[in-house]
């Protein structure tokens, strides 16, 4: 019964950290107009959330194993329900940033410790069946996440929607005493130089992605930024080899079968993020559909994440290859990028059903299957770290498949229309005089770059499969002769 209400508690959570993640962006226009906000600050009501939620995960997920996994978890939902709460109740921008950015380090503490928290507490079947409704659950809370927020903002108000995320980390808050704390055998001292470079490494990186989309890839900050983060992550990688309790131990990098469900997460993200972020603005702006119709098109491709994790999990359990699984539902996802070529103006739902399920159904095997056979690979005294790194590595591939995705867009636009239109065109403001020329051009780049995405998901899908292949055992030496009688 114990180990039931931990998943629940830990779904919970997984649930509502991906919904105020997403369905943040709908209240930003209420919240701008309330506070008399625009541009950066009011963008990084967004953006510090989700550069702190990514840059803590490892140091939340390796100081568990610690002090303590639910501990952090528990540290985390109380940073959660304070931020959130003085969300609700800022009386400026400047307070709202930075409550958003407090919040993001307590999502941390709960994704990072509520992984290690499923793999120390189920083993074999049920810890696949566990991580299976972990991705599912998450899979909902990013999909349902704008809808619903959209809807708390329109009959509460951005203030209650806050107010609401402070009300459920009370219950996750309340679920830890449901919990059995665990860490690892010895309790070594932090590596607290390690954690400072790599949360200011990381954030460096992730800070100048985020500002490259506005301020551009040759600029100043964004150059500055990218060298001061790559300065400090070397900097990191060596204090971590010498270090005798390090926040990453690197012998999880030589691990080669977790490297490759690691890469898996990776690859699934960039077969899926971009155009799950960018197509509702091409069907807003070359269809002419509204915002809802546009949402509701988008649930053909995650409408399957509610069904397949636990579908592959179950074929797991009963004996099918996971590497067959992950390299089956990558391959999907590249298959379903390319069927997605066939975008063009007017094009009606029924004839997107089929690359968006191809594309849904691939991530919903992949995000069953990645989490649970990643831990397997790793003992239980590391549970933590490995889970803080999958999060993180997914938290830092989505922030720069987005970035990217949008600065190739206006790269492609600009060759065929000029700079000055082509971020107005990206995203989907086709006002002039010849729309349907505009259409036409916007609908040229997503092809490049569908095909783009497609190539390179099914290439890192074969690089999964040469990673997860099993060694080949080595044939015995053949036994010494054996010398004849006198």
């Amino acid at each position: 019964m114990k180990n039931k209400l931990t998943l629940l508690f830990v779904l919970l959570g997984y649930l509502l950290l991906p919904m105020s993640m997403s369905g943040t962006t709908v209240a930003l226009p209420q919240i701008g107009t309330a506070l008399d906000a625009s541009g950066g600050a009011l963008q990084w009501v967004v953006t510090g959330y989700f550069l702190t939620a990514s840059s803590f995960m490892l140091v939340a997920g390796s100081t568990g194993d610690l002090l303590g996994r639910r501990r952090i978890y528990r540290l985390g939902a109380a940073t959660f329900v304070l931020g959130s709460l003085v969300a609700a109740l800022t009386p400026n921008i400047l307070v709202l940033d930075v409550a958003r950015t407090v919040t993001g380090t307590g999502a941390a503490g709960v994704m990072a410790g509520g992984g290690a928290i499923l793999a120390t507490t189920f083993t074999g079947s049920e810890r696949t069946r566990a991580f299976a409704a972990m991705g599912t659950t998450s899979g909902i809370g990013l999909a349902i996440g704008p809808t619903l927020a959209g809807w708390l903002v329109g009959a509460l108000g951005w203030r209650a929607t806050f107010g609401a995320f402070a009300a459920a980390g009370i219950v996750l808050l309340a679920g830890t005493f449901a919990m059995t704390e665990s860490r690892a055998a010895q309790r070594p001292r932090a590596d607290w130089f390690g954690a400072v470079t790599f949360i200011a490494g990381l954030a460096s990186v992730m800070f100048a992605i985020t500002q490259s989309s506005g301020a551009g890839w040759s600029s100043p900050l964004v150059l500055g930024l990218l060298i001061a983060g790559a300065g400090l992550m070397t900097a990191f990688a060596v204090v971590e080899r010498r270090s005798a309790h390090p926040v990453l131990d690197m012998s999880l990098l030589r691990n080669r079968k977790f490297v490759g469900w690691v890469l898996a997460g990776v690859v699934m993200v960039l077969g899926f993020g971009g155009m799950t972020s960018f197509l509702p603005t091409y069907l807003q702006g070359a269809n002419g559909l509204s915002a809802r119709d546009s949402g509701l098109v988008m649930l053909m491709s995650t409408a399957p994440m509610l069904v397949l994790p636990l579908v592959g999990s179950r074929l797991v359990n009963r004996g099918t290859s996971p590497r067959l699984l992950i390299v089956t539902g990558l391959l999907l996802i590249s298959a379903g990028n390319a069927w997605l070529t066939g975008l063009h103006p007017g094009i009606g739902a029924w004839q997107l059903l089929g690359p968006l399920l191809t594309i849904g159904i691939g991530v919903g095997l992949a995000s069953g299957l990645i989490d649970a056979q990643a831990m397997n690979q790793v003992d239980q005294s590391r549970a933590g770290m490995a889970a803080g790194l999958l999060n993180t590595v997914r938290g830092g591939s989505q922030t720069l498949v987005l970035a990217l995705f949008g600065s190739v867009l206006i790269s492609l636009l600009t060759g065929r229309i000029g700079a000055e239109r082509a971020g107005q065109v990206a995203t989907g403001k086709l006002t002039g005089p010849s729309p349907d020329v505009l259409a036409g051009h916007l609908t040229e780049s997503w092809q490049v770059l569908l095909w783009a995405i497609a190539a390179l998901t099914a290439l890192g899908a074969l690089a999964v499969a040469a990673l997860l292949k099993p060694r080949r055992a080595s044939s015995p030496l053949p036994a010494p002769p054996v010398p004849a009688a006198a």
